[in-house]
C-alpha cells in the first residue's frame, strides 16, 4: 500500500468534500481515502500495483473536481553535463519552486480584481435600485436596461467559479454549496431579466415588480469577499508547512576533488563532503568528519539552547550553524531528511480526518439536497398561500434559503481547527500524525512509560565512587578506568567517560582479560612498578578470595538504587567501588507530577530487574510497576490495561517499544529513539523531552473545545436561520430575511470559525 497527499482544486464545502471521499473510495484499488476541505488536499492510501496515480486523477475529475498528481508537482534537475537526474525530481512545493503557494497567490490576485470590479459595479447597482432611498444618484442609474448591463459582468465574470456547482448538478446529479449560490443567484438575476425585457406581461393592476438586479450582484460580491477572507487566513493555518518548507537552503557547499563548490541542494547525493561556516544552515542530514560546533535545532526539536556537535555526532538538515566552521558527510538526501520527514508528517496530520469530522461530513453529504428541498416547498408556499405580489415574496425567500443554508462554516469546522493544531504542535517539537490520534490524546487516563531512553538518559553514567581503602579518589577513577580501556562493555564507556570528565589521563594497559559475567582484569604500569587490577561483582572478589563483608552496607545502599556496582581490587586489596546507572533525566520527575495532576494513572514498564525498577520508580515518583517484561510482552501488558477500559498512550524510544506503541491508543515516541519507534508511533516528541506529554493533552483537549464550538455554532447558524429565511416569522412579527444580510450572514460564519480556530496558534495552552 502507498500512502501520498494530493493537492484538490475546485472544493468548496463540507458536501464536495463527501463526493470526492466517495468518487475516490469506490475506485478499485484504493483502500482509503481522506479528504480536507481546510487544507484542500486528499490523503490516499491505495495498492500501486493495481492503480496509477492518473487513475485517480481521472476518478477524481468525473466527480468534478481536479486531482494534482505527484508527477505534475515535480520538475527534473539536470547535472552540469545538462543530463537529467533520474532520482532529483524537485517538489513543486519546494523552496526552489514553491507552485502551490504560487498558485495560491495568483488565485487570491483574481480574487481581489473581481472583488474591485464587481464591488464598484454591485454598489452602481444598489444605489440605482432604489431612487426612493437615494434621491442624490442621478436618474440614467435608476433605468432597468443599464441595470442589467452592469449586472451581467458581476453575474457571469465575478460569479463565474459558482457556476460549477450547475455542473456538478446537471452532469454528476450532485450539489454543493456553489450549487446553492448559482441556483439562488440566477434565480433573481433571470427572473428581473425577465421584468426588465417583458415589463407588460408582469404588471398586473398597475404596479410593475420588483427588480432583483442588486440582490444578485450584491450577494456573489458578499460571498466571494468571504471566500476571499478565508483564503488569506487558510495561508495563515498552513504557515507551520510554509515556514518548515522555507527553512531548507538552496544551495551546499561540497567539497570535490579537494575543491569547494557550491552546487544546488537538489543534487547533492548521500556520501557528498559538506563545509558549513557559523550562520549557515545545515543542507541535508549527515556526520560530521572534521570540527566541532554548536548548532541551533530549535526548529526541530522545540529546543532553543544550542547544541554542541563534535566529530561522529549527527547534524540534521536546515538546522542553524552558530560557531565553528565543520566537515560533514551526508547521510540522508531529498524526501529522506528529517524536515522532509517532518514535513510529510505535519501535511498528512493536516489532511487526516477526526473521528468527530465524519458526523459533520455525513450530515453534509444529505444537507445540500435537504436544503433544495427546502427552498422548493418555501417558494410553493408563498407562492400559492403568501400576500400579493405572491410570486416576489416566493423569488425572495426561496434565494434567502439557498443562501443562508450554505455550508461553508460546517465543512471548516473540524478540518481547520486540526490543521491550525497540527501545525502549532510542530513548532513546539510535537509531531502529530492524524488527526484522530489529536482527538484520542484528550481522554487518555492511563500513561505507560518505558525506563531506558524515555524516563531515563537511555545510556549509563557514573554516579558514585566509594573510597573502601586508603587509595584518593582520583586514583580509583584512574585505575578502573585505565583497565575499562579495552573493554566492550558498555558500562566501560560510563568510567571512561567519568575520566574524560575529570581529565584523568590513563596508565598502560597490558594482560588484559575480561571474565564472562564478573569483570576484568589486567596488569597496569603506575609509574616505576606494576600492578595487577581487578574491577568486577561481588563474584570476582570471592574468586579471588576477599572478604566484602566490611563494606557490605555500602555496597547494598547503592544497588538498592538501582545502581550497578563494580568493586576495585588491587595487588589483592579492595581500594574502592565504583557505581554506574543509566540516571533520570532532569524533567523526568516535574512530568510525573503534571501527568498525575490532570488525574492520570502512571505506569513504568521495564525489563530491568524488581529492585531496580522500584528504584527508579520511587525517584521518579511512580507507583505502578511492570518489571521484567520481555520487549515482546510489552504490547500484552498494554493490551492488559485496555481490557481493564482504559484508554492508553504508550511512550517509548526503542525497537522493542515498537509493537506496544502501536498497540496503544496513543503511541508516543521520543524523537531520539529509532526510525521504527517514529514510524510506529501516532505522536513524536522531536527533543525527547517528558514534559511535551502533558502538553498534548493539553492541546488535544483544547482543540476538541475549539472544534465543538466551531460545530455548534456552524449547526446553529443552519439550524436557527433557515426557518428565519423561509419566512416563519413573517405571519408573527412580519420579519423577512433579505438575502443580502443572509451572505452577509454566511460570509461572516465561515470566518468565525477560521479566526475560532486560529486561536490554537496561542502559545498558551
Amino acid at each position: 500500500m502507498k500512502k501520498e497527499t494530493y493537492k484538490i482544486k475546485g472544493m468548496h464545502c463540507a458536501s464536495c468534500v463527501a463526493t470526492i471521499e466517495r468518487a475516490l473510495s469506490k475506485t478499485a484499488g484504493v483502500h482509503s481515502a481522506t479528504v480536507n476541505f481546510a487544507s484542500e488536499s486528499a490523503l490516499v492510501e491505495f495498492d500501486d500495483t493495481k492503480i496509477s496515480e492518473s487513475d485517480l486523477e481521472k476518478a477524481v475529475d468525473k466527480a468534478g473536481y481536479r486531482l494534482i498528481s505527484k508527477n505534475a508537482n515535480t520538475v527534473s534537475i539536470k547535472n552540469e553535463a545538462g543530463m537529467k537526474m533520474p532520482h532529483m525530481d524537485m517538489e513543486m512545493n519546494s523552496p526552489e519552486h514553491n507552485h502551490m503557494e504560487m498558485e495560491r497567490e495568483d488565485q487570491i490576485k483574481e480574487m481581489k480584481r473581481k472583488l474591485v470590479v464587481g464591488g464598484a459595479l454591485a454598489l452602481v447597482v444598489f444605489l440605482g435600485s432604489f431612487p426612493q432611498w437615494f434621491s442624490f444618484v442621478p436618474e440614467f442609474l435608476n433605468n432597468n436596461w443599464l441595470l442589467l448591463v452592469l449586472t451581467t459582468p458581476v453575474q457571469f465574470w465575478v460569479g463565474w467559479q459558482f457556476y460549477s456547482g450547475l455542473k456538478l448538478l446537471i452532469k454528476y446529479r450532485t450539489a454543493d454549496m456553489n450549487t446553492l449560490i448559482a441556483v439562488g443567484t440566477l434565480a433573481a438575476y433571470l427572473y428581473s431579466v425577465a421584468v426588465t425585457v417583458f415589463p407588460l406581461f408582469f404588471i398586473k393592476g398597475g404596479t410593475t415588480p420588483a427588480i432583483y438586479f442588486d440582490t444578485s450582484a450584491i450577494i456573489l460580491v458578499l460571498i466571494l469577499l468571504g471566500k476571499y477572507f478565508e483564503v488569506l487566513m487558510k495561508g495563515r493555518a498552513s504557515e507551520a508547512i510554509k515556514k518548515l518548507i522555507g527553512l531548507q537552503p538552496k544551495t551546499a557547499k561540497i567539497i570535490k576533488n579537494g575543491k569547494e563548490t557550491e552546487i544546488l541542494i537538489a543534487l547533492v547525493q548521500v556520501g557528498d563532503l559538506i563545509v558549513v561556516r557559523p550562520g549557515e544552515r545545515v543542507p541535508v542530514d549527515g556526520k560530521i568528519t572534521e570540527g566541532d560546533s554548536e548548532i541551533d535545532e530549535s526548529m526541530i526539536t522545540g529546543e532553543s539552547m544550542p547544541v554542541h556537535k563534535k566529530v561522529e555526532s549527527a547534524v540534521i538538515g536546515s538546522t542553524i550553524n552558530k560557531f565553528g566552521t565543520f566537515t560533514f558527510r551526508a547521510t540522508k538526501v531529498g524526501s529522506d531528511t528529517v524536515l522532509s520527514h517532518i514535513i510529510k508528517m505535519v501535511e498528512e496530520a493536516q489532511g487526516s480526518k477526526a473521528p468527530i469530522q465524519r458526523l459533520a461530513d455525513l450530515i453534509s453529504s444529505y444537507f445540500v439536497p435537504a436544503v433544495f428541498v427546502v427552498a422548493f416547498l418555501t417558494f410553493l408556499v408563498w407562492f400559492f398561500f403568501g400576500p400579493t405580489p405572491a410570486f416576489t415574496f416566493a423569488l425572495i425567500n426561496f434565494v434567502a434559503v439557498l443562501i443562508i443554508a450554505c455550508p461553508c462554516a460546517l465543512g471548516l469546522a473540524t478540518p481547520m481547527a486540526i490543521m491550525v493544531s497540527s501545525g502549532s504542535a510542530a513548532v513546539r517539537g510535537i509531531l502529530i500524525k492524524d488527526a484522530a490520534s489529536l482527538e484520542i490524546a484528550n481522554k487518555i487516563d492511563t500513561v505507560v512509560l518505558d525506563k531506558t531512553g524515555t524516563l531515563t538518559e537511555g545510556k549509563p553514567q557514573l554516579t558514585d565512587i566509594l573510597v573502601l581503602g586508603n587509595e584518593p579518589r582520583e586514583n580509583i577513577l584512574n585505575l578502573a578506568a585505565s583497565l575499562e580501556q579495552r573493554s566492550e562493555h558498555p558500562l566501560a564507556q560510563a568510567i571512561l567517560d567519568g575520566a574524560k570528565k575529570e581529565k584523568i589521563g590513563l596508565y598502560k594497559l597490558e594482560n588484559f582479560k575480561a571474565l564472562s559475567g564478573k569483570g576484568l582484569e589486567g596488569v597496569l604500569e603506575v609509574g616505576p612498578q606494576k600492578v595487577e587490577v581487578y574491577l568486577g561483582n561481588r563474584a570476582l572478589v570471592s574468586d579471588i578470595g576477599l572478604d566484602i563483608s566490611p563494606y557490605e552496607t555500602n555496597i547494598a545502599k547503592l544497588e538498592n538504587e538501582g545502581k550497578t556496582v563494580m568493586i576495585l581490587v588491587v595487588d589483592k586489596k579492595i581500594k574502592g567501588a565504583l557505581a554506574v546507572a543509566d540516571v533520570l533525566k532532569k524533567e523526568s520527575i516535574e512530568a510525573i507530577k503534571a501527568l498525575k495532576k490532570n488525574h492520570i494513572d502512571v505506569w513504568m514498564i521495564t525489563g530491568d530487574n524488581s529492585r531496580t525498577a522500584r528504584a527508579i520508580a520511587k525517584e521518579v515518583g511512580i507507583e505502578n510497576i511492570m518489571s521484567e517484561v520481555l520487549p515482546d510482552k510489552k504490547s500484552e501488558k498494554v493490551r492488559e490495561l485496555q481490557e481493564q477500559g482504559k484508554i492508553v498512550a504508550m511512550i517509548g524510544d526503542g525497537i522493542n517499544d515498537a509493537p506496544a506503541l502501536t498497540q496503544a491508543n496513543v503511541g508516543i515516541a521520543m524523537g531520539e529513539g529509532t526510525d521504527i519507534a517514529m514510524e510506529s508511533a501516532n505522536i513524536t516528541l522531536m527533543r525527547g523531552d517528558l514534559m511535551l506529554i502533558p502538553e498534548v493533552i493539553k492541546l488535544s483537549r483544547r482543540t476538541m473545545v475549539i472544534i465543538k464550538q466551531n460545530l455548534f455554532w456552524a449547526f446553529f447558524y443552519n439550524i436557527a436561520f433557515i426557518p428565519v429565511a423561509a419566512g416563519v416569522l413573517y405571519p408573527f412579527f412580519k420579519l423577512l430575511l433579505n438575502p443580502i444580510f443572509a451572505a452577509i450572514a454566511m460570509a461572516f460564519s465561515s470566518i468565525s470559525v477560521v479566526l475560532n480556530s486560529l486561536r490554537l496558534k496561542s502559545n498558551k495552552l
